[in-house]
């Protein structure tokens, strides 16, 4: 067998099409009170392989009256890697968890190549009817989770999931045609539509692209970087599509567009300075705001690299993003 796909230290795959990943350092769920939070895993669809971690404050207790806000959140990787059993995502999210006195409801989803989009995009409108249908249950600590008031939550190619999973969830309510003819091909269950409605939005140096490289990324061109963000999108996109897929570029999306648009939830997306990445981010915020989503935020982190808080989850600059993030919430609780 030969390597025909790389990205070092991270993913190998293979001729005959089996994948090798190499993962960093990985966390267990636990229920240390001294780390301020408690976790632990869940299945949420055996037939597909989907499972989860829900986190939640270290002094949770079923069955208690007061109810708390939900965060859902969606790894990064690039679809092709990633998972929220990474040591960096276990205790970034403990620790948002902590902060914002929320439950976490974090989704490992299936991976490119072997599940290339939509299927993350599937896998993760499946979490949010999973979410639903246990909301009820003390065993997955969902007894006190408040879905009036859901945030969805991702970094790199989690926040593109965000965007995604909005999107479709608003066009399933809105859209009158039959969703099969969605470009996107997301298939939903029942007649598609959740009974609760995100409250906001958190894109944390989301993963979007297009065929037209931005200035930053054609600086850039002969770097590991964009080798690396190149083979990813190769790897996870549909046969046959492009960076044009509406998936990865967001202006393609023409289908019941003045309804997605209308319906967007408060939106804030998350910059870093030296990301090359940065741009997208920024692109996506302006189209937004250009497209008559009103409620946009855009903020960014000085001195800093893509998804620093995952390989830096007690650093200040994390410390300062969680912050940023209760706040978010709590301006829209």
């Amino acid at each position: 067998m030969s390597i025909v796909a790389e990205a070092p230290g991270w993913l190998q795959v293979f001729s005959d099409g089996t994948v090798k990943r190499f993962a960093p350092e990985i966390a267990p769920p636990s229920a240390d009170p001294a780390a301020g939070f408690k976790s632990r895993d869940v299945v949420i669809d055996q037939s597909k392989r989907i499972t989860g971690r829900v986190f939640v404050p270290a002094d949770y207790e079923p069955g208690a009256d007061a109810k708390l806000p939900v965060v859902v959140y969606f790894h990064g990787g690039g679809f092709c890697i990633g998972s929220t059993t990474w040591l960096g995502y276990h205790v970034f999210l403990g620790q948002l968890s902590a902060a914002a006195a929320c439950v976490v409801l974090s989704v490992d989803y299936r991976l490119a190549p072997e599940h290339k989009l939509p299927t993350a995009y599937e896998d993760c409108h499946r979490a949010l009817e999973w979410l639903w249908e246990e909301r009820d249950r003390s065993d997955n600590w969902l007894d006190r989770a408040d879905l009036s008031h859901v945030f969805l939550a991702g970094d790199s190619a989690g926040g593109n999931i965000v965007h995604n999973v909005a999107v479709g969830n608003i066009l399933c309510k809105s859209f009158t045609p039959k969703f099969d003819d969605h470009p996107l091909r997301i298939k939903f269950l029942g007649n598609g539509s959740l009974s609760f409605s995100p409250k906001g939005l958190i894109l944390i140096h989301p993963y979007f692209g297009s065929e037209r490289r931005t200035p930053k990324e054609a600086e850039a061109d002969s770097s590991e970087e964009v080798a690396m963000n190149d083979m990813f999108w190769k790897l996870s996109l549909p046969e046959g599509t492009d960076r044009d897929y509406p998936g990865s570029n967001y202006e393609k999306l023409e289908v019941g567009a003045g309804a997605w648009r209308r319906d967007f939830p408060a939106t804030v997306v998350f910059v870093a300075e030296v990301d090359f990445l940065k741009e997208r981010g920024v692109m996506y915020a302006e189209f937004l705001k250009r497209e008559g989503v009103v409620d946009v935020e855009l903020a960014e982190t000085k001195n800093e690299s893509h998804v620093f808080h995952v390989f830096r989850p007690d650093s200040e600059a994390t410390r300062v993003l969680t912050q940023q993030i209760v706040e978010f919430m709590s301006r829209r609780r």
